[in-house]
Parts: C-alpha cells; structure tokens; sequence
C-alpha cells in the first residue's frame, strides 16, 4: 500500500487486540514523527508515550472514559514544548523570548504535524489510531497525571494499537467544497445546502438527530456536542493552563 492509500482508507480504531506494539516498530514511527515540518527546525514539541496501565487508568476519566482510553495498547499525548528550547537557550548564554501566545501557537503547530506523521506512519505499518478530542479540554489535568512542567501544554493524543475492528469510513466533504482558488469565496445559502445535502440526508445522520432529539444536524453540533457554555468554560481552562504553563506571561487572562 503506497502513502495515498493509506491517506484514503484512514478510519478511526477504537477497538484494539491485546497485543503489544514493538518497540522497534514504535521507535520507528516516532522516527518518522520527528521528520514532520517544523518552524525553524527548532521541533519546540514533545510526545509523551504512555502504555502503564496506571497512567492509562488515571487518564481514562480525563478523556470522558472513553473505553478505548484503557484498551489500547498505547496511547500518545503531542505537546507544545518550548521548555528544552528554553533551556538550551539558557545553558548557550542566550535569552529566551518564548512566554507569549505566538510561541504557544508554533509549538503547538509544530506539535499537531508530528502527530500527524506518527498517525500516517502508524496506519502504513497495519497499526490503528484514533484522535482523542478531549485533551485541550482537561489540560490542566494531562499535565498534572503527565508531570509536564513549565512550557509544556498537551495539544492532542491519540490511541494506539492493532485494530480489533474494520469501520466503514468516515464521510467527508467534497474536497471542492472546502478548496478555494487564488482568493476566499464566500458560500451563499445555496452553497450551504448543496454543500450539506447528502450528510444531512444520510440514514446515519437522520438516526443522529431522532437519537438527540433535535430538529437538524446543525443542532446537534450546537446543542448538544458542542455547546457555547461548555466552549466558553474550556476556553477560559486553556487560558488558565496557558498562563500558568508560562505562555501568557504579559497578557491578561478573561
């Protein structure tokens, strides 16, 4: 199977064999990790591998217990990390102007392309990986049970193992529908339908919002998935851990 391929036929694994991954096989695809895109070539990230069954379990709550949290063989927390930087900075008589925002998003930019590679690596090799959305949520709690320190901060994880399932893929929009060409053109209501249609109109989606009890997709994302309260109090989390991870030194906290 070439690299597209592997591209194309990506489906999220949440359920795994008991069966541990290699080390060699491991170290190679962090390798590959580490090959990803970087600003300056100064790779301010770091991966965190946990496959302890204690660290598993003090995580599983963090992530909503997501059952796939203690069954997977592996799983991998991407961070922004401007401390080794720093440090290295320090100890080579230089001085570091890294505690602000801007140097929070490179690294974390830095840290989600590495994450990607592992994620393709991982898949080409027959292992399966799954993105887990609840790490910005409970910063502050992955970086007390992960023991990151000062100019570290948790961006995204993954779960990973031999898949012990073959889901159906996962829809998509049409490529055309997110592509714009030379300039942004803006989408009219019509756009929006046609752009739409067919999620809406899927059986799996239509079963979606009976189970929710909702009148459209768009409410489900709105309502209940991801509501504007429980957005408003992450946000305010992550600006708390920002700050005290020594990103938002000069800047004031909502």
């Amino acid at each position: 199977m070439n690299i597209l391929d592997t591209i194309f036929s990506h489906r999220s694994i949440r359920k795994y064999k008991n069966q541990k991954i290699e080390n060699q096989l491991l170290n190679h695809i962090i390798h590959a990790g580490t090959c990803a895109s970087t600003t300056g070539n100064m790779q301010v990230y770091s991966i965190i591998v946990t496959s302890d069954e204690t660290i598993k379990e003090s995580l599983s709550p963090i992530h909503f217990n997501q059952p796939m949290i203690k069954e997977a063989p592996v799983i991998m927390t991407f961070c922004a990390d401007f401390n080794r930087f720093n440090k290295w900075c320090l100890q080579r008589n230089a001085t570091p102007g890294f505690d602000n925002f801007l140097s929070f998003m490179t690294a974390a930019i830095d840290a989600l392309l590495v994450a990607q590679n592992v994620s393709i690596a991982a898949e080409a090799n027959g292992l399966g990986i799954c993105y887990i959305g609840t790490v910005i949520y409970n910063a502050d709690k992955i970086i007390e049970i992960l023991k990151l320190p000062k100019g570290v901060v948790p961006v995204a994880a993954i779960t990973l193992g031999y898949p012990d399932e073959n889901p159906d893929l996962t829809d998509r929009l049409f490529f055309q529908d997110i592509m714009h060409q030379e300039v942004y053109k803006d989408y009219t209501s019509e756009d929006i339908d046609k752009i739409y249609y067919e999620k809406e109109h899927s059986d799996f989606y239509q079963n979606f919002i009976k189970e929710n009890s909702k009148e459209t997709l768009a409410q489900v994302f709105t309502d209940v998935r991801y509501k504007k309260s429980d957005n408003e109090h992450f946000s305010k989390v992550l600006l708390k851990v920002l700050k005290q991870q020594g990103f938002l030194t000069n800047e004031s906290v909502c």
